[in-house]
């Protein structure tokens, strides 16, 4: 992996990598890079950069936890493509990653060729966000990493025909194994951050959506998700018809991306931005 150093100092690591059109790719809220392991062999025709978030996977954590927010991240973004020496890139932004693609479509508008957001929208199903703030910086109950992947069927709420070894993959991406059992690979203060910016009205996110007029535009949709609703969806679809898009059977939030209506998707809005 590569790094580069942010306004605040902090180092972030990357990695870059194949030819073709550049996509940027934006992990969840708590992911790394590792998120785009699977949709990686897919799209070999374009370069993948893949960032590590502050405070997640190898990247330097913050001292101060408040910048854990997706207008610092934002920036953080726009910083890693001026290293890149990269005037313009496509997002392929899953969940968190989305929200600051449409983000930067608002606020940085020439710098975006086109986004493709993995279960995401411009509202986010109250149910889904429960959800999250159940495990969002705690360490699990599971003393290791098959013990996890052996309980992640129950768990992982919307998920079926998923076979063992993936969710031990997944399980290897998300926890780092101690002597005390396993332990979470991000900074735990995310919580406070996203706490925080929970105290004060949510934003309407529909502006930042509409930004995306023009730009080649891909919506990724795991059928059982509980964060981005069907109507959500059927709103998006309403304003931007010409959105591509994938219903993904058996995947709740988020599909891995190697499934074939995503790839699928994914395949022909690449097409567009070339």
């Amino acid at each position: 992996m590569a790094t580069f150093q942010t306004a605040d100092g902090l180092t972030l690591h990357y990695t870059d990598e194949g030819h073709g059109p550049a996509i940027l790719c934006l992990s969840g809220l708590t992911r790394n890079a590792s998120d785009f392991d699977y949709v990686t062999p897919h799209l070999h025709d374009a370069r993948l950069i893949k960032l590590d978030y502050r405070g997640r996977g190898k990247s330097d954590w913050a001292k101060d936890w408040t910048t854990y927010t997706i207008p610092t991240e934002a920036g953080d973004v726009l910083a890693l493509m001026d290293h890149l020496g990269l005037e313009k890139a496509a997002i392929l932004g899953t969940s968190r990653g989305g929200l600051i693609a449409m983000g930067l479509a608002a606020g940085a508008h020439d710098r975006i060729s086109g986004v493709a957001l993995n279960d995401i929208g411009p509202e986010l199903d109250p149910a889904g966000l429960t959800n999250i703030m159940g495990y969002l910086g705690r360490n699990p109950k599971w003393k290791t990493h098959a013990e996890a992947a052996a309980e992640r069927p129950a768990y992982m709420k919307g998920f079926a025909n998923v076979p063992p070894e993936r969710w031990l993959e997944e399980v290897q991406k998300l926890y780092v194994a101690i002597p005390e059992g396993l332990k979470i690979n991000y900074d735990p203060h995310l919580r406070d951050a996203v706490e925080a910016a929970g105290a004060t009205p949510a934003p309407d996110l529909w502006p930042l959506f509409d930004a995306l007029d023009g730009k080649p535009l891909c919506c990724i949709r795991g059928a059982n998700s509980d964060l981005l609703s069907v109507d959500t969806l059927a709103e998006m679809v309403r304003r931007r018809p010409d959105m591509i898009v994938a219903e993904v059977p058996d995947r709740a939030h988020i599909p891995f991306l190697d499934e074939p209506e995503a790839v699928l998707a994914l395949r022909t809005w690449l097409g567009e931005l070339a």
